[in-house]
């Protein structure tokens, strides 16, 4: 997953919380080698060589990703996508060496591209595509969902205070940084009230805060092109691709969403990237348990403008 995972607890709260939260960082190995598509000996390249031909059955908890998948994309009318790396690869994205193809190339890509390709049998727990050419990548909400498999490890160790990130960008945080023994039960809870408090950086300056989401109980996950980028011809091109069109997304800055789980959180904000402020907001206000910020570009000038949707103002701190 090409970043480094992280588990925040209170030692003092939690007797053996060093050691059950070694136990959550073990199950990275095993989850990298499920779903990752740059290993040929993965699960997910196993169902990318297999399932034009026939039917893959999948393990149980994969195949539940793969669910949640469909169903974004179909309520985010094709914007998310876990079939577009066909895209990806021809935009020079995989390769990390950006390049802009010709019309025909991302015609002929795009011929490839299609969640609706993909059919799931839920009695066998099998996967299979419907068209030759279609590869999963789950790499838009894979970091999201081991975020969720670590934390229900630390959930079963007795841990029920903690944070755990995946590069920064997949959050994820349960209880509260406020529950330290020793204190007086008023104060305890004051501060357990709180939950964690995460900072949403500026895409124009990732060395600043543009504002704080207060995190309790649930997940955030945010997307964002300031690390994964190339200039053509003095035109700047994002990795987050729209798979409807073929071209990179266009009109957000960065995305963060709030959910119930890291997974949706992160499926969310590549999501919402792609559909823009007007579309997401209006998917948040059909979903009380979602909330969003979206820092887009300033409509005639320069800077940015925020656009946020189920953040009360206890939740959401601009700065």
């Amino acid at each position: 997953m090409a970043c480094e995972f992280e588990v925040c607890l209170n030692a003092g709260q939690h007797a053996s919380g060093t050691e059950i939260a070694i136990e959550a960082l073990d199950l990275l190995g095993p989850l990298e080698q499920q779903m990752s598509v740059f290993r040929p000996d993965s699960e997910i390249s196993r169902v990318n060589f297999l399932a034009a031909e026939q039917p893959v059955e999948v393990e149980p908890r994969l195949f539940e990703v793969l669910e949640l998948a469909l169903t974004l994309h179909r309520e985010t009318d094709g914007a998310y996508d876990i079939t577009s790396g066909p895209l990806w690869e021809v935009w020079g994205f995989a390769r990390r060496v950006g390049a802009v193809p010709t019309p025909e190339q991302i015609a002929e890509a795009r011929l490839r591209v299609g969640s609706q390709f993909v059919e799931l049998d839920h009695q066998r727990g099998t996967v299979r595509f419907t068209r030759s050419g279609v590869k999963l990548n789950l790499g838009s909400i894979g970091k999201g969902y081991t975020v969720d498999r670590l934390a229900e490890r630390l959930t079963v160790g007795g841990i029920t205070d903690f944070l755990l990130h995946g590069g920064n960008s997949s959050v994820l945080a349960r209880g509260s940084v406020g529950q330290v023994p020793n204190l007086p039960s008023a104060a305890s809870y004051k501060l357990a009230a709180r939950g964690w408090t995460i900072g949403v950086r500026d895409p124009l300056h990732p060395d600043r805060r543009l504002g704080e989401v207060r995190l309790e109980n649930r997940a955030v996950g945010t997307s964002g092109t300031q690390f994964q980028f190339f200039r053509h011809k003095g035109r700047r091109y994002g990795h987050i691709l729209d798979p409807r069109t073929g071209w990179p997304a266009e009109g957000v800055l960065s995305a963060t969403v709030l959910a119930p789980t890291a997974a949706l959180a992160d499926g969310l904000s590549t999501a919402f990237y792609v559909m823009g402020p007007e579309a997401a907001l209006t998917y948040c206000h059909s979903r009380p348990d979602i909330a969003a910020v979206l820092i887009c570009p300033a409509r005639g000038g320069a800077g940015w403008e925020i656009h946020q949707a189920g953040l009360s103002g206890e939740d959401w701190t601009p700065q």
